[in-house]
């Protein structure tokens, strides 16, 4: 693996800069490669006069504030919009607040469809705005602020678009419609039947039929009258101006995934998915075993890995005015055919005493399945038409998920034609896919990781990409300026776990940072392109509301914090860079440090290393922590004497994507390793008795506390495992597959990576907390864990199951009993 020097884009003497400690080059040379020479000066930590319980930060979290969520801007650029939701409400509230308001206006719910919507179409002049509410559609003009409802139907609407006439399109089901401006004629531009055609009137072809038309003279008249009948309805269809277009039948294997209308309304291109696909499970269901009519409820679950065979999907252009279909083939995407598994798959055969030709076993075979790039977050779509030409880009995947495609489509001819190529031995990331064409040019802009790190580029057809911006951090949330002169966009460039808008000038191709944020952020640029509304956080400060003039100062608009939060004395978690003892550079990581530290000290401390979930999550960032009651649990345990750790392991997001595929074929591995350094960091940096250190984690958490005990016995001394993942084979598809490919091409990668093959190794106490409602890590998971466990006669575990919680917990109760099980195993094992 690569250096993470590189990956995180800072000098030796800035890394150790920015974890407090000024250093020579010589002195942080050393660093890299000695433990013992990279000793860090810490702060203090804040004096508390109360003290935390588990009752207060395990309870309703309301008490901390209920915060905005998914803001966006007016269509004038003067007000805020938000919803805000109490934590045990399925309600929620929405608000609109002016930009130079001390305070929000809540919305009536029938005042609700007249806001600004977050979502919406705009027609080529910019003048007018639809879009869709509960299903159905609106339209606003933008100077008068005067909304006309077009539809009023309970068949709730798809997609919508503005024609370059004006008119306004829209898919309803497989159905594709035009509203007329000038008349307010709904047209029919498309039905499409997923059914195989009708065959017609059928002419005689056996000896029995012929017989019969020859003989019976009134079998024969009503052959001839039918024929006459459908030849009068054809030349009516082809003639007549005020029927419909006949309808497009496609098959009955399949059903339509997605559709899209070209902006003359002549094109629609589709995606095709066999029917009988659900990516759910056919043999099993989830028992609710607290049913409200007092029975065990069976709820359906997704499908696991080791059985969903994503079928991928087939895609095709109807020419509305030719009425002809062109099926689009894939040979145009570079390298669809080729066998990017042979390694692995070869890997496999030799440890089965077998051998694997890759020419051989690509003789007859299909070429890769490919499908639309799927949304994991993402808001736009994966087919992008040019704002007014027929020309029709979109994004692909490979279900093997080596590949991701940006193609242009030949509609006369059915091709793709492959403008950009991202090809990644382990996994192309679900993230980092914002792509689209930029107006007036033939040229499209995207996010692309081919240097090691998301960065964004610029591609004229028939040219090579231009990378607009070039570094070793991450460029993520790309937004077009309302007149396409700039590209914005978010980066951590100073720091990995400090994140700032910026953006670029496509005449000069200059860059700009436009906030001086030191922490973490989301943004959304405003419809006029001179203001930033920023969802803000720091470590101590949960999410705000800001709103930032392009070139002027910074203002808060909202302030939801509680007082009772704001004012407690909240320990901010120092980020340190651990170095790496196991080849991986450094390790950003929390580090959270008792009350009256003493480094001194003859008594060392204990401590607790928390894992956090999702694998692919940021967490040592200088943002408030989306894992809130963990963050007060930590000021909790400094409280009680113990040092406390966040680690960013290997496979965390915000760190290019060497750091994130190092754990490709090999889950559970580099982390325990990255864990393995942090335990030595702190015993170096933090008095810490690396014989008295414990850890816990949920979800990704939980697996990676599983392989720690299983693996590193003598690492740590106790370990909670909440909702954990057991064995690999038995979780999803879409993002084990990323990692591990699939159990029947990569056994040897799943047997690696599933604790339950690495169960015998345990050897210290043990916690297992699982959720039986848990439809993402399912609670067989920790089942069969714990049968193993009993029939490997290993006594140190125990277990805790919630009858009512899913994967994230939602009880306070819930909460409360799960980690007073967490803190007295700490208490019992590491004191």
């Amino acid at each position: 693996m690569k250096s993470v020097m590189r990956n995180l884009g800072l000098s030796a003497l800035s890394i150790a800069v920015l974890s407090g400690c000024a250093a020579t080059s010589s002195e942080t040379t050393q660093a890299a490669t000695s433990q013992q020479a990279y000793q860090v000066p810490l702060a203090q930590p804040p004096q508390v006069s109360q003290q935390l319980t588990l009752n207060q930060i395990m309870a309703n979290p309301d008490w901390m504030g209920i915060f905005a969520k998914e803001a966006y801007w007016s269509d004038d650029s003067q007000s805020v919009f938000f919803a805000r939701q109490p934590s045990a409400s399925p309600l929620r509230t929405y608000y609109q607040q002016g930009i130079n308001d001390s305070r929000a206006v809540e919305l009536a719910i029938d005042k609700l469809h007249a806001a600004d919507q977050q979502f919406g179409v705009f027609d080529s002049a910019k003048a007018n705005k639809a879009y869709l509410y509960q299903g159905n559609i609106f339209v606003k003009n933008l100077s008068s602020g005067k909304i006309t409802q077009l539809t009023r139907q309970r068949n709730a609407i798809k997609g919508l678009r503005y024609l370059n006439n004006g008119d306004i399109a829209y898919w309803q089901g497989d159905n594709v419609f035009q509203i007329h401006q000038d008349t307010g004629l709904v047209e029919q531009l498309a039905e499409i039947k997923m059914a195989k055609a009708p065959a017609g009137v059928q002419e005689p072809s056996t000896y029995i039929a012929k017989q019969q038309h020859r003989l019976i003279k009134y079998v024969a008249l009503q052959q001839e009258n039918a024929k006459a009948k459908e030849k009068f309805n054809n030349e009516l269809q082809k003639s007549d101006p005020t029927l419909a277009a006949s309808t497009w039948y496609l098959g009955d294997a399949e059903v339509v995934s997605e559709l899209s209308l070209s902006p003359d309304g002549r094109y629609v291109f589709a995606a095709l998915t066999d029917k009988n696909y659900t990516g759910s499970s056919e043999h099993d269901i989830m028992p609710n075993y607290l049913g409200s009519q007092g029975y065990i409820d069976p709820v359906p679950v997704r499908a696991r890995v080791a059985e969903d065979v994503p079928p991928g999907q087939r895609f095709v252009v109807l020419d509305l005015k030719e009425h002809k279909q062109v099926d689009v083939t894939i040979e145009g995407l570079t390298g669809f055919d080729e066998d990017v598994l042979a390694k692995v798959k070869a890997e496999n055969a030799k440890a089965k005493g077998e051998s694997y030709d890759s020419t051989a076993a690509q003789q007859g075979k299909q070429p890769r399945k490919i499908q639309l790039m799927e949304d994991w977050g993402w808001t736009q779509s994966a087919i992008q038409w040019h704002e007014s030409e027929n020309k029709l880009a979109v994004m692909v995947e490979a279900t093997d998920n080596k590949d991701r495609w940006i193609a242009t489509v030949d509609l006369a001819k059915g091709k793709f034609v492959t403008e950009h190529r991202l090809h990644d031995d382990a996994w192309v990331n679900y993230d980092y896919n914002q792509f689209g064409w930029l107006p007036g040019t033939d040229s499209l802009y995207f996010l692309s990781e081919e240097t090691g790190f998301s960065q964004l580029y610029l591609k004229a057809q028939g040219e090579k990409p231009k990378a607009l911006t070039q570094g070793k951090f991450v460029v993520s949330d790309i937004k077009l300026s309302p007149n396409a002169d700039y590209i914005y966009y978010k980066a951590n460039q100073s720091h990995p776990g400090i994140y700032n808008v910026h953006r670029v000038d496509l005449a000069t191709g200059k860059n700009e940072q436009l906030t001086q944020w030191d922490g973490n952020l989301d943004y959304s640029l405003s419809p006029d392109g001179t203001k930033l509304l920023l969802n803000a956080s720091r470590r101590t400060q949960p999410n705000e509301l800001y709103v930032q003039p392009i070139g002027g100062e910074l203002k808060q608009l909202t302030s939801y914090t509680s007082d009772a939060f704001k004012q407690y004395p909240w320990q901010a978690p120092e980020v340190v860079a651990v170095p790496s003892n196991h080849g991986a550079g450094v390790v950003h990581a929390r580090v959270y440090l008792p009350q009256g530290f003493d480094k001194s000290r003859a008594e060392k401390y204990p401590a607790v290393i928390f894992n956090h979930g999702a694998g692919y999550l940021q967490n040592a960032d200088y943002g408030f922590s989306n894992y809130f009651r963990e963050f007060m649990f930590h000021n909790l345990l400094t409280q009680q004497g113990y040092v406390v750790m966040d680690m960013d392991y290997r496979g965390s997001k915000g760190y290019g994507s060497d750091w994130r595929t190092a754990i490709y074929r090999n889950m559970g591995h580099p982390e325990v390793e990255d864990l393995k350094d942090g335990v030595a960091w702190m015993g170096l940096n933090a008095n810490v008795d690396t014989k008295r250190v414990g850890t816990y984690g949920g979800s990704y958490g939980g697996f990676l506390t599983f392989m720690s005990l299983f693996t590193e016995p003598d690492l740590f001394q106790a370990g909670a495992a909440l909702r954990p993942v057991a064995d690999w084979a038995h979780y999803n598809a879409p993002y084990t597959s990323n990692i591990l490919n699939t159990p029947d091409v990569d056994p040897i990668a799943y047997e690696r990576s599933s604790p339950i093959e690495h169960a015998q190794g345990l050897t210290k106490p043990l916690l297992i907390m699982s959720g039986v409602l848990d439809d993402n890590v399912f609670f067989q998971d920790s089942v069969r864990m714990v049968q193993h466990l009993i029939e490997l006669e290993k006594p140190m575990f125990e277990t805790a199951i919630y009858p009512v919680e899913p994967h994230g917990f939602r009880q306070p109760s819930s909460w409360l009993d799960e980690y007073r099980r967490i803190y007295k195993l700490f208490e019992q094992e590491l004191k």
